[in-house]
């Protein structure tokens, strides 16, 4: 464009408040434009002057709405008007600020968005944890149900079976025959206590059993758990072989004696 269509340009985008922008079609870029065909031309010279404090306000709104790339295409545009404005100063020491205000913000979201998936975590953990629990406490209230039951039916077993005696047999071979009964019988289970469900099972929602074979001693302790199968391997065979190790059993005997015993069990491991 020629000398005078650039400055009715300008005075057009002055008149309609684009002193800076939009980029390409602003008061301050045709009147610099003039400059560069003619460096002289007072017209420009002075309505750059004249313009310079408004043109600053238009770059530190832009400035305190974040548009920080339009805010640092203005003041560039405003340093080719008057490079030596300590304006100029002002506007970059803010815009900076202003860039580090909004990365610090943006570090702080960022840090309680973390702090809020951590609390997520735990509390899903804590809730697994309560579930193993409570789990645990269930099947420990099962065996203690199981072993009542198997009790009671020994012991009517041994009713029947003295009940079964010929009534025509003497008082003393019918002791005898009862003794003998109860001196010969295997192992009971007193006292099982249910294995703590591995966290990182839980976690990855993984499911198995455990199958496992021991010594039961003459003292009723739990000895040599050796683990005979499992599956998954490797995930569950710890805890089931703590918890076997505390078992409590009554006994094997043997004319009635106290002896040593073999048994194998399958310890499951399920999530509720």
């Amino acid at each position: 464009m020629s000398l005078n269509q650039l400055l009715s340009e300008a005075r057009k985008a002055v008149n309609e408040q684009r002193l800076l922008a939009p980029a390409g079609n602003n008061a301050f870029e045709f009147y610099l434009n003039v400059l560069e065909k003619d460096p002289g031309n007072q017209v420009a010279s002075d309505a750059l002057r004249e313009t310079f404090p408004v043109g600053a306000s238009v770059a530190e709104q832009a400035i305190n709405q974040r548009d920080f790339n339009e805010a640092q295409r203005q003041i560039d545009l405003l340093a080719k008007a008057d490079p030596a404005n300590y304006t100029l100063t002002i506007l970059r020491s803010k815009l900076d600020a202003q860039r580090k205000l909004q990365d610090r913000e943006q570090q702080l979201a960022s840090d309680k968005e973390k702090q809020t998936q951590l609390a997520a975590q735990k509390a899903a953990a804590d809730k697994a944890e309560a579930e193993r629990q409570a789990s645990e406490a269930q099947q420990k209230a099962v065996a203690e149900q199981q072993q009542k039951a198997a009790q009671a039916r020994l012991a009517q077993q041994q009713q029947s079976e003295a009940a079964r005696q010929p009534s025509s047999t003497s008082a003393a071979p019918a002791t005898a025959a009862a003794t003998s009964s109860a001196a010969t019988h295997g192992p009971v289970l007193i006292r099982n206590v249910s294995p703590r469900y591995p966290v990182t099972a839980v976690r990855a929602n993984q499911e198995g059993w455990v199958e496992v074979s021991f010594t039961i001693t003459p003292d009723g302790n739990v000895d040599n758990v050796q683990v005979v199968d499992a599956e998954p391997r490797h995930v569950f065979d710890r805890a089931a072989v703590e918890a076997v190790s505390r078992w409590k059993y009554q006994p094997a005997t043997q004319d009635g004696s106290p002896i040593a015993s073999q048994d194998k069990r399958r310890i499951v491991f399920k999530l509720n």
